[in-house]
């Protein structure tokens, strides 16, 4: 075995570490001279201390705009408040001074639906100059522009019920001041934060009356005379012990106590030996879940049917949860049975996931979806078989499931099978990829043989060599497959929440349960609002 993961896990390692410095320690020397913190240590002075941060979108925009927006300008993700899981937004003031890019926008609307699908609190910590004008066409309009972050507040305010707090420190300009505004608390930091709908040059300019910016929308200004804000703390530090008061105060959800649980049988850093060098070769799934699951134990459902696809209960730090994970290598088939290609899903395979997920959805046990799928069978026997009935059958059942489900990318998710194993379009409460995780429609052999396969095969036929425009193609649609397929391009563009690495596969795994819990269900869509009383909805009118 080959060294694949390790040597991607470094360069996904050492590329996050320079997105982490934002604008880089210059901007950083530049905040601290304010008086202000990072928008990182901003985050780690909130937290419980060594509580893990599942960070949400770090490599979001990474490979766009010449590199000036890291992180998209914002950190996003889940930590512990005063023993309490939290979503947590905080602009990063070093990056164009926490202007908002259209990646910040996804990256915001995400944060949002994991707390109201999740149930969870969320603490936005304010530092903005607002829409980064050159880009305002990705950032204001549209159904899932900037006005969305504040449809979200308003649902999470008046349907949902989930804790919101708005900690303005820094500047907090026009349309983005509807983002505190919508929260149920709005703490100020007295000298170094602005909210207002325009600031004191545009107030000159369309008024002709000139104020400076703490008069205007100061702290003691929202605190003492409009009444918009409610704390008016005196530094960055106070402020965030102030968050952290407020939730402390939050009632406690009811929670079932952890389970007692035992470590993986095998050390998660084995798994960095078990990928082959080249993708396209096997390894065993039930040893890479041993280094997973809780003393590394699957009890496996129908194991002796299509063995392609396992599927099993388990637990993750004492969570039960059911796995469902494709089998990679060629499978032995029942007696007259002709062997089966693993990562692909059969007729047989798909109605036997279908039924192990419903009864999952109904006993209530969380799905951990642990993707290297390269698809559904195609040809006349899987046809004939009733492949298309069979794979809606899994698609239906995996997308109405009600119970949170999670995804981890270990190696392939290709074609209708990314979709069946719970692709992001089927709203999973998480999706995580390792660094060898390769999301695309098809391999980029694949897609060269659809395309330009005719002409190379006539070339061939012919006795000749393909001309070279054919062969520049061909090359040309490889190299962009295989730029595409990287895990780092789908963690630039939001397609996985985050990639991790086989040492904290467990962890992260076990607190997105935890978070999911915060819901009973179900678990479907960004949001699912309670039922209306009656009244509400026009009967019992005279």
């Amino acid at each position: 075995m080959s060294g694949r993961l390790r040597a991607l896990a470094e360069e996904v390692r050492a590329l996050e570490a320079t997105v982490r410095q934002g604008g880089g320690p210059d901007k950083a020397a530049r905040q601290h001279e304010l008086g202000k913190l990072t928008a990182r240590e901003r985050v780690a002075r909130l937290a419980d201390p060594d509580a893990p941060f599942l960070e949400v979108g770090l490599l979001v925009a990474h490979d766009r705009y010449e590199g000036q927006a890291p992180a998209a300008g914002v950190v996003t993700g889940i930590v512990a408040v005063a023993g309490r899981d939290v979503v947590v937004v905080a602009n990063d003031a070093t990056v164009k001074a926490g202007a908002w890019w259209p990646e910040t926008i996804t990256k915001i609307l995400r944060a949002q639906e994991i707390a109201m699908r999740c149930r969870l609190p969320i603490v936005y910590l304010v530092d903005s100059a607002g829409v980064n004008l050159p880009y305002q066409g990705g950032v204001f309009p549209g159904q899932y522009g900037a006005a969305r972050i504040f449809y979200y507040n308003s649902i999470m305010r008046r349907y949902l019920r989930i804790p919101q707090f708005a900690a303005v420190m820094g500047q907090c300009v026009a349309g983005g001041a509807y983002l505190p505004a919508l929260s149920d608390v709005i703490l100020m930091v007295k000298g170094t934060s602005f909210m207002g709908l325009g600031g004191p040059n545009l107030v000159k300019g369309a008024t002709g009356q000139t104020v400076d910016g703490e008069t205007l929308g100061g702290a003691r200004t929202h605190t003492e005379v409009s009444g918009v804000a409610h704390y008016a703390l005196d530094t960055d530090a106070a402020c965030l012990d102030k968050v952290r008061e407020l939730v402390a105060r939050l009632p406690r959800p009811h929670l079932p106590a952890p389970a007692a649980w035992r470590p993986p049988a095998d050390p998660p850093s084995t798994a960095y030996t078990l990928l082959p060098a080249d993708h396209r070769l096997s390894y065993d799934m039930r040893a890479l879940l041993r280094t997973i699951l809780d003393e590394g134990a699957l009890d496996e459902f129908q194991p002796g049917r299509a063995g392609e696809m396992l599927c099993g209960d388990a637990r993750i730090e004492g969570i039960p949860v059911g796995v469902i994970a494709n089998q990679r290598g060629l499978i032995k088939g029942r007696e007259g049975e002709r062997p089966r290609f693993g990562g692909i899903i059969y007729p047989e395979s798909a109605e036997k996931v279908a039924f192990f997920i419903e009864r999952c959805d109904r006993q209530g046990i969380p799905l951990l979806f642990v993707q290297d799928v390269s698809g559904f069978m195609v040809g006349t026997e899987a046809e004939h078989e009733g492949i298309i009935r069979a794979g809606a059958r899994f698609v239906e059942a995996m997308a109405c499931a009600r119970v949170p489900k999670l995804v981890l990318t270990v190696n392939h998710a290709s074609g209708a099978g990314y979709y069946a194993m719970a692709g992001q379009g089927f709203d999973p409460d998480f999706i995580f990829s390792w660094p060898t995780g390769r999301m695309a429609v098809m391999e980029g052999e694949a897609a060269v043989q659809a395309v330009h396969g005719p002409a190379l095969d006539a070339a061939r036929r012919a006795g000749g060599a393909p001309a070279p425009e054919l062969r520049q193609a061909a090359d040309a649609m490889r190299a962009d497959y295989e730029h595409q397929l990287d895990a780092r391009y789908a963690a630039a563009r939001g397609f996985v929440d985050a990639i991790i690495y086989p040492e904290e596969t467990r962890p992260m795994l076990a607190l997105a349960l935890r978070a999911a819990a915060h819901n009973p269900g179900p678990h479907l869509g960004a949001f699912v609002l309670p039922p209306m009383p009656p009244a509400a909805m026009g009967e019992g009118a005279a």
